[in-house]
């Protein structure tokens, strides 16, 4: 990718995406500001070099037309508090009010566009719109790879009328996505878990192509159980996917790669937060119980795996994480892959919030800021926030 370093960015007027799509309470106070921490190299960079900076982003989903509940306004003082500076929050991000704010911007200064969701043409990656966003800027910079998979206006569109450059984040993310997909060191180990097979079936394929061994465990784990001939009670199960699993089965058994799957769980009679469970082998789950979590043995044997291997992808919780009684399975393999000398990688969602909440940030080698851009990128899916810099 063409990165920001090639340029010349003095005087230049830099209109760069951001994923500054972060969670928000009802009070619509920032509940967690990782994006837009992530997102400071790029923006410190860019105004180091003397440009004047134009940030886009989206928010929520404000279904195409104007909400305040989702405008970027409190974004852009929590960004201001951040760099230490004002950012200026302009009402819309196109028309002829913004273009003079755009105008008189002086090197340094930095403005914060109203979300672009609030306009039909983003989503729909309109050239009349993506022309107006581009005329507020001499340069793009795409730093949002966790929009990277969009083809949207801001995202790859605009990328039609300006010169466009990879910001930091987004160069970091794909180099090291490409580093495990591409270039891994064995053994090599993808973990997933998570709800649905659905999601994850072209990644599937696309890892054991590349991977050594697949750890699967949750809603994913309890369909491929099934698949081979196991009953699993109530637990979470595809039953239209089960010759698909049966088939990626076959597939790992012909190339010599190998899936390992729950041998005994935790499981309960419901999901609910009063909800007490019991350990079960996976071959003796009763009708009237579901998986919850994986159980002792399993954790015992997925952390001898994890510490065997060097290069390591992990994406989504192995148990109901968000009940606390269930989340011991997924805080195991969390500790598991900190504790390992493995190349790690996390594919941001729940897996992330594992890692951060349980303070292992600085032992993994990269947790991904992207949600669906990663699994797709992982997938072998191009990304068009990617092409587009390219």
């Amino acid at each position: 990718m063409k990165s920001i370093r090639d340029v010349d960015l003095k005087d230049k007027r830099v209109l760069m995406r951001v994923d500054f799509n972060v969670p928000m309470d009802d009070n619509g106070s920032i509940i967690d500001d990782t994006r837009i921490v992530a997102a400071i190299p790029t923006i410190e960079y860019v105004l180091g070099q003397g440009a004047r900076l134009i940030l886009m982003s989206h928010l929520g989903r404000p279904k195409a037309k104007p909400n305040p509940k989702y405008s970027l306004k409190e974004v852009a003082l929590h960004l201001g508090r951040l760099l230490n500076k004002n950012v200026l929050m302009a009402e819309d991000c196109i028309g002829p009010v913004v273009q003079k704010m755009a105008g008189q911007l002086s090197p340094g200064e930095v403005m914060m566009l109203e979300n672009v969701r609030f306009h039909p043409g983003e989503e729909k990656n309109d050239p009349e719109f993506s022309k107006q966003l581009a005329g507020l800027g001499d340069i793009f910079v795409n730093d949002a790879f966790g929009t990277a998979h969009r083809a949207h206006s801001s995202t790859a569109g605009v990328a039609a009328y300006l010169p466009a450059y990879a910001g930091f984040l987004l160069e970091t993310e794909v180099n090291m996505l490409r580093k495990v997909l591409d270039h891994p060191q064995s053994p090599r180990m993808a973990i997933l878990g998570g709800a649905k097979v659905k999601d994850k079936l072209g990644l599937i394929r696309n890892l054991l192509n590349k991977l050594d061994v697949l750890l699967v465990a949750g809603g994913i784990g309890s369909t491929f159980l099934a698949a081979r001939g196991i009953k699993v009670g109530k637990s979470l199960c595809e039953e239209d996917l089960l010759q698909e699993c049966r088939n990626l089965l076959d597939l790992a058994d012909r190339k010599g790669k190998h899936i390992l799957m729950p041998v005994d769980a935790v499981i309960a009679p419901e999901l609910s937060p009063d909800a007490h469970g019991q350990v079960a082998d996976a071959d003796a789950i009763p009708d009237d119980m579901m998986i919850v979590d994986i159980g002792p043995k399993t954790i015992k044997g997925f952390a001898m795996a994890i510490s065997k291997a060097h290069t390591i992808i992990w994406n989504g919780p192995v148990g109901v994480y968000e009940y606390p009684q269930f989340a011991a399975g997924t805080e195991a393999i969390a500790h598991a892959i900190a504790a390992s000398q493995a190349v790690s990688v996390i594919g941001g969602g729940d897996s992330a919030a594992a890692i951060h909440k349980l303070g292992l940030e600085k032992e993994i080698t990269h947790i991904s800021t992207g949600g669906g851009a990663t699994l797709e990128f992982l997938e072998g899916i191009e990304l068009p926030g990617v092409k587009s810099c390219e």
